[in-house]
């Protein structure tokens, strides 16, 4: 049976092992995520892998993101488009895309892809918060408030919501966005040692009921 215990989180304790002294906050992922990780595999070894099976999401992203790094417009685009064809909720692929056309000077086809796929993604707030994770993660920042913001207004009372956004608003180095959105974050759901770390580094004592069972809210 769960023993309620009080957890004082202070500025200093260990939990804030999740920053470097002066470092700004790293890049959290969302809760209870499957996040697409790109492979180390070479182009020839990709290749290789769709010979044995064409029909692989994963494999067709790393190649767009092979061939993106390398300026490889036209074989990055075919790769991101049959890697969204395979898997249309493929929300790296989509960040993806929209960085590619930004990066190639496509701006306006950038925008477009980017408010279908944020339409798209905004009938789930999970979602939602998936695909601004994404576009975070390749320096989209427009694209990842947007996100961010149709979630906590989609839903409001949010944990994950509201834990997303502060933390981007941590590692923007806006302190008081951040302080907002994660003391409501925790509020919501007490059980977030690394959002109780997280308020500590801004000052903020909480007092949480912790049990002995495992903890389900890290990152996935």
């Amino acid at each position: 049976m769960a023993r309620n215990v009080v957890l004082r989180v202070l500025l200093g304790t260990a939990l804030f092992a999740l920053w470097g002294c002066g470092e700004g906050a790293r890049t959290v992922r969302p809760v209870d995520t499957t996040v697409t990780v790109p492979s180390d595999m070479t182009e020839a070894q990709l290749l290789a892998e769709l010979d044995k099976k064409f029909e692989n999401p994963q494999v067709h992203y790393d190649l767009a993101r092979l061939y993106h790094k390398s300026h490889n417009w036209n074989k990055a685009e075919y790769h991101y488009n049959v890697a969204l064809g395979f898997q249309p909720a493929n929300r790296a692929a989509q960040a993806g895309l929209v960085k590619m056309n930004i990066d190639r000077g496509q701006t306006a086809q950038a925008e477009q892809f980017a408010n279908t796929y944020i339409r798209q993604a905004g009938a789930v707030v999970s979602e939602t918060i998936r695909l601004g994770w994404e576009f975070e993660q390749l320096g989209l920042d427009a694209y990842a408030l947007r996100c961010y913001r149709l979630a906590i207004e989609s839903a409001p009372d949010s944990y994950e919501a509201n834990r997303q956004i502060g933390y981007y608003y941590l590692g923007k180095g806006d302190n008081t966005q951040a302080k907002q959105y994660l003391s409501k974050s925790f509020q919501l759901n007490p059980r977030q040692p690394d959002v109780a770390g997280a308020l500590g580094k801004l000052g903020v004592v909480v007092e949480a009921p912790v049990d002995t069972g495992p903890l389900t809210t890290a990152p996935k």
